[in-house]
């Protein structure tokens, strides 16, 4: 006999079989009892009318069963079986065509109306599934999935009433089917209904003791009733009844912080210390507890203790160092922050990221060198992340340091041919090379991968205005430094370079005054452009404007071409022990012009 043909004798036989004790037919009436008046006949309960309903429904499974012939049964299981192999294959369209068949055959097979219930839920048809779970329930009301499966199409559909009152069947019919009491209580949290819940949990309780799931559910119910006293009850309970596990220690702890009980927590969170002295948690809970206290020292003392523990684990404390960084900088957070990252990097020497985290510390607390050197190591252990490569590339870029710009340009280049910054930071490093041909090279070529971003193709432009300008190819200067103010007419390098550039070329000197004019406006205490602006009109011959705007910009700085410059207008002013004056301090500063030593000599002016 094949396993499904024996499943559905099994089956007939619980169908078949009468209660658990043995029923006996009244005997013949006695002549006495023949006189007896007959009972009054009185209306049939409800309970009364389903339990006929349902004996009449399992009287004609029955007969049908009785009646199904041996070839059927066998086409049936065949049927079956390829269903329930297509189901798994998750072809819902044959596995529902076949399934159909061994119904048509043998609607009354409880396994069958199950497979084709779930069948349609998988697929989406929640009527039919509805449906066919109903019937499988009705036919086996033992089968405690048949419920579940109907449970859960109830609650796909949002009802969630029909879904409770299922699982509260199936508890009460079914034999050992308690633990899905749990369900039931899921359910109703899920409802709002806590009250429900709870009672619930207390069934569960009644059925197998005291259970920590049943603790932390109750705790949450507790917690959202706003009910923290009980929540806390629980919570000691779990400790008293597992006094070994540490997780509920911790766990307490951590709810005594959240809810600002911080005497509590810190009595708790020691408790665990001394239960497990090196767990980290159990310090970040009180470093955290200390900081609301505005206990700082203990503060820092715990969380670099948590930080110096390997059980914390790295990406946990990358996060609590990302929330620095977001705090950065901060003269009261600054060197904590660094400690921090010393302590991850030292820990978790194997971890890029420990390294990458610790480069953006240094870098927002403005130590560029440790940072780079951060970002260094962070690459050595894995090269692949752009971001990091970019960032050193720019360290590089503000420190001048045209030898590591190159290198680590060119690496970087090999990894990710296609990022434009890269070339952009490339051809820098070639222009402060003094080498502008290939700096030019790089910068045209980025400048092909930047043309969806407008700001970055501003910045290459400016940069070849510079490059060809060094090359000596001014209409390309010209040309690169427009395209750059299309972009931005506010670009303060264009504006500056380009005009600057024009007054030395004695070209185009009215447009370079708007220029200049319009940068010291917007910037009237910078240096740079102020002696930018003063060149222009010198070159227009108002020694007296380029005078005074040399005499604003010598109010910051002392760079020895501003000092030169301001030598030189002097001189054209007719001031010449002055100019000398000014031309020999240049001379002393260092920076000047190749002609300052003639201009000192001659006591001349030589441009």
């Amino acid at each position: 006999m094949s396993r499904f043909r024996a499943f559905i004798v099994l089956l007939l036989s619980l169908l078949v079989a009468g209660p658990g004790y043995a029923q006996q037919a009244p005997a013949s009436p006695q002549p006495a009892q023949s006189k007896a008046r007959k009972p009054k006949a009185r209306r049939l309960t409800r309970k009364e009318r389903k339990e006929l309903a349902r004996r009449a429904t399992l009287d004609e499974i029955t007969r049908q069963r009785v009646n199904l012939s041996p070839k059927d049964r066998e086409l049936s299981e065949s049927y079956f079986v390829d269903g329930v192999r297509f189901l798994l294959l998750e072809d819902y369209n044959k596995a529902l065509e076949r399934l159909l068949k061994a119904y048509a055959i043998n609607p009354t097979n409880a396994a069958i109306n199950y497979k084709i219930a779930e069948t349609n839920l998988l697929s989406g048809n929640l009527q039919d599934a509805t449906n066919f779970a109903r019937t499988a329930v009705k036919l086996d009301g033992q089968n405690p999935y048949y419920y579940l499966l109907l449970a859960q199409i109830y609650t796909s559909q949002k009802q969630y009433d029909e879904a409770a009152q299922l699982y509260n069947t199936l508890v009460q019919t079914v034999p050992n089917s308690g633990y899905y009491l749990f369900n039931l209580a899921d359910l109703y949290m899920a409802q709002g209904k806590f009250e429900e819940a709870l009672a619930a949990f207390e069934q569960a309780e009644k059925k197998f003791g005291a259970l920590d799931e049943i603790s932390f559910k109750k705790q949450q119910i507790y917690l959202r009733q706003n009910k923290l006293d009980l929540a806390l009850q629980e919570g000691e309970s779990l400790m008293s009844t597992n006094p070994d596990e540490v997780r509920y220690v911790l766990a307490q702890a951590q709810l005594y912080a959240t809810n600002r009980r911080y005497p509590e927590a810190i009595r708790v969170a020691e408790q665990a210390l001394r239960q497990d002295p090196d767990n980290p948690r159990a310090r970040m809970i009180l470093a955290d507890v200390y900081r609301l206290q505005n206990n700082q020292p203990e503060s820092e003392k715990q969380i670099k203790l948590a930080f110096a523990s390997p059980g914390l684990d790295i990406d946990d404390k990358v996060r609590i160092l990302i929330d620095y960084v977001k705090q950065l900088p901060n003269p009261a957070l600054n060197e904590t922050a660094r400690e921090l990252a010393a302590i991850t990097t030292r820990v978790h020497p194997r971890e890029a990221k420990a390294f990458s985290i610790a480069g953006d510390i240094e870098t927002v607390t403005g130590n560029r060198t440790a940072a780079r050197a951060n970002y260094l190591k962070a690459i050595r252990l894995d090269n692949s992340r752009y971001q990091i490569w970019q960032q050193v590339v720019l360290i590089d870029a503000e420190l001048s340091q045209t030898d590591s710009l190159l290198t680590h340009s060119e690496q970087a280049l090999e990894l990710f041919p296609n990022q434009a910054p890269l070339w952009f930071y490339n051809g820098v490093g070639y222009q402060l090379q003094k080498q502008p041909a290939k700096a030019v090279k790089s910068l045209e070529y980025g400048r092909k991968l930047a043309t969806d971003n407008p700001e970055l193709l501003a910045q290459f432009d400016t940069q070849l205005g510079d490059v060809y300008h060094e090359l000596k190819d001014y209409p390309k200067s010209d040309a690169a430094y427009e395209a750059a103010l299309v972009f931005d007419a506010n670009n303060a390098q264009a504006l500056n370079n380009y005009s600057y550039f024009l007054s030395l070329r004695g070209e185009k000197l009215d447009k370079a005054k708007d220029m200049a004019a319009k940068l010291v406006k917007a910037h009237p205490d910078n240096p740079t452009y102020l002696d930018t602006y003063a060149w222009v009109l010198y070159r227009l011959k108002d020694y007296g404007g380029a005078r005074l705007q040399l005499e604003k910009a010598l109010r910051n700085t002392s760079d020895a071409t501003v000092v030169e410059h301001y030598g030189d207008a002097l001189f054209q002013l007719g001031e010449v022990d002055k100019a000398l004056a000014e031309w020999q301090r240049a001379r002393k500063l260092g920076g000047a012009s190749s002609l300052i030593n003639r201009k000192i000599k001659d006591k001349k002016l030589y441009e």
